[in-house]
């Protein structure tokens, strides 16, 4: 499998929102499932496919909503499909991220157009210098 590392640094001076800025336009013309979030987990730019996996209005970009803000309906995976524990809310794969500083991988269910959808998520963190000042997010449906 190929891979391709993609680095876009902020000229100095910039702060976050520069850094956040130069990854809109790659996220939001993208095929791939893709999700931008600033520091603060505010949806900054997602690729149509994305919006449509999520279940996501498709001017989430410009609203600048917390991802969950009433915005993504996730699920647990019981059986039952009830709605995910806040606790649990805070560790999916694009939050996961934001807190740790790390690479972020899991399955999480979501519910759009009321079918539920498994999907595994990587997210990795984008930094400012030395701090956190987003995520980019992919999912691919199970």
């Amino acid at each position: 499998m190929p891979h391709i590392e993609l680095s876009l640094s902020a000229h100095d001076g910039e702060g976050a929102a520069a850094t956040c800025r130069q990854w809109e336009a790659p996220v939001g013309g993208s095929a791939d499932a893709c999700l931008l979030l600033d520091a603060h987990g505010v949806i900054v730019a997602s690729s149509p496919s994305c919006r449509a996996m999520l279940g996501l209005p498709d001017d989430v970009d410009r609203q600048r909503r917390q991802l969950v803000d009433g915005l993504l309906r996730l699920l647990g995976f019981s059986a039952g499909s009830s709605v995910l524990p806040q606790w649990e809310v805070e560790r999916i794969p694009p939050l996961q991220a934001l807190k740790t500083g790390a690479l972020a991988r899991g399955l999480l269910r979501v519910s759009a157009d009321g079918a539920p959808r498994t999907l595994d998520a990587i997210a990795t963190p984008l930094h400012g210098g030395t701090e956190v000042v987003g995520s980019l997010s992919f999912f691919r449906r199970c």
